[in-house]
């Protein structure tokens, strides 16, 4: 289980992080994180959960000395998929427009805040450019899960299906067969060093293997 009073305080130091020289007068922090995290918690989620929340930002953590911005970074993790409806699209775009109406409130600049929503953005096909060390580091973060050990990627999986649980079994196998056939067609999963280094060979052989069984 997540910790939900680690996660206030990290979103606290990122969002102060953030607001850099602007008037002390600002919003409290607290119940922006309150609300993001009622929404990480909604029931429709098995795998976007607080922990994946936590998870992604321990990965943001480990390759932090590769962004350009790492604050802003934390803070596209918080709200990459804050909104999250399996049965529906759009989730991240939404996401994004949710990050693009609180943050201005909540003392971001102009310019903050559209990094954020870009970043946010960007989590919808992971493909990064070669010169933006923010994407890479977010993408990475959020692409970690894929090289997990083995029981670890199988609850991943495991989870993912419960929350497609109203897709019909042979539907979701045809749509994660060709989720999975597109990232193992990409030239590259990782793009910061250490995400290339640690995590592609161990990603590649989980998507293979998680293929096999889904094909057959």
């Amino acid at each position: 289980m997540a910790d939900l009073d680690a996660l206030r305080t990290r979103w606290s130091h990122a969002l102060v992080g953030s607001r850099g020289t602007r008037a002390p007068d600002l919003p409290d922090p607290a119940p922006y994180a309150d609300d993001l995290l009622a929404r990480w918690s909604e029931p429709q989620r098995r795998y976007h959960t607080p922990d994946h929340l936590t998870a992604v930002l321990d990965h943001v953590d480990l390759l932090a000395g590769a962004a350009a911005d790492p604050d802003l970074v934390r803070l596209a993790a918080w709200f990459h998929d804050a909104v999250y409806r399996p049965d529906r699209s759009k989730n991240e775009e939404r996401s994004a427009r949710l990050a693009e109406r609180a943050l201005p409130e909540a003392g971001l600049s102009a310019a903050a805040t559209a990094e954020v929503a870009r970043l946010v953005r960007l989590t919808l096909t992971h493909a990064p450019a070669g010169d933006d060390p923010n994407g890479q580091v977010l993408c990475d973060a959020d692409l970690a899960i894929l090289a997990s050990p083995d029981h670890a990627y199988a609850a991943y999986t495991a989870a993912v299906r419960q929350e497609y649980a109203f897709v019909p079994a042979d539907a979701f196998h045809e749509g994660r067969a060709a989720i999975l056939r597109q990232l193992l067609e990409l030239p590259r999963l990782f793009h910061t060093p250490y995400g290339a280094k640690e995590w592609e060979g161990p990603a590649r052989r989980n998507l293979t293997g998680e293929l096999a069984l889904l094909t057959g």
